[in-house]
């Protein structure tokens, strides 16, 4: 059957997705480094809560393919999907299981990162809005959906190799370019599949709203109980 290259994902779905995966191995990386770097997993923490607040409006304002609604994975597509009768465009039913997942872990990470603390330097930007006992609770939900994610990524990358040696469909390729060649069949008005760029505007301001509210002390200059402690130059907010 002929094929023909559709646009499948739009530039902010890649953009969002390739800057995810560096802010969360870098994440990683300065946290276990330590040391001067506790300030860049503070900057890191600023730009995942961006992230995840720009996919989620995105996932409502976005073209087609970016849109929760479009590829939530419903009892009766992940059905029609193992009875091999699904044919949709972007995520698979079960590749929306792994993306919800992988977004739901994420925004548990950043939200709890906000009011995480270590006792000694890294100091959540919203952690005066709670007592320390709550923190603590935090950090160490922060800790557990960290390593959680970490495996859920390591399983999304397990999928990913086996669907590329195995079924012989390259996953990532679509993800740099936007486009896949499917059959014919599949092909659908892109044009009405496009989000209007004031959309795109709009969601970006909201997002910088966001997280200058949250990492701007403005929320805590307002809502404060209690002081951030104070310590050596070194202190960071995370």
């Amino acid at each position: 059957m002929q094929k023909q290259k559709i646009q499948i994902w739009d530039l902010p779905i890649r953009l969002f997705h390739w800057l995810l995966v560096i802010t969360i191995a870098l994440s990683y990386l300065t946290i276990e480094i330590g040391g001067i770097w506790a300030d860049w997993h503070a900057r890191l923490g600023a730009l995942a809560l961006g992230l995840i607040v720009f996919r989620v409006l995105w996932g409502f304002f976005g073209n087609k393919q970016a849109r929760f609604s479009q590829f939530f994975p419903t009892p009766s597509r992940l059905i029609q999907y193992f009875k091999g009768q699904w044919q949709g465009l972007g995520h698979s039913p079960l590749g929306a299981l792994a993306v919800f997942a992988l977004l739901g872990l994420t925004g548990v990470v950043v939200i709890t990162g906000l009011f995480a603390n270590d006792d000694i330097t890294l100091f959540g930007p919203l952690y005066p809005l709670i007592d320390q006992s709550l923190s603590d609770w935090m950090t160490g939900v922060h800790a557990i959906a960290f390593n959680a994610l970490l495996t859920v990524i390591g399983l999304h990358l397990l999928a990913i190799f086996f669907y590329w040696l195995v079924k012989k469909n390259n996953l990532i390729k679509p993800m740099l370019t936007g486009k896949k060649y499917l059959e014919i069949h599949h092909h659908t008005d892109q044009t009405k599949a496009e989000a209007k760029p004031v959309y795109f505007f709009i969601s970006i301001a909201l997002t910088l709203l966001v997280v200058w509210l949250t990492f701007g002390n403005v929320l805590t200059d307002l809502l404060a109980t209690k002081p951030v402690p104070q310590a050596p130059s070194s202190q960071s907010q995370w």
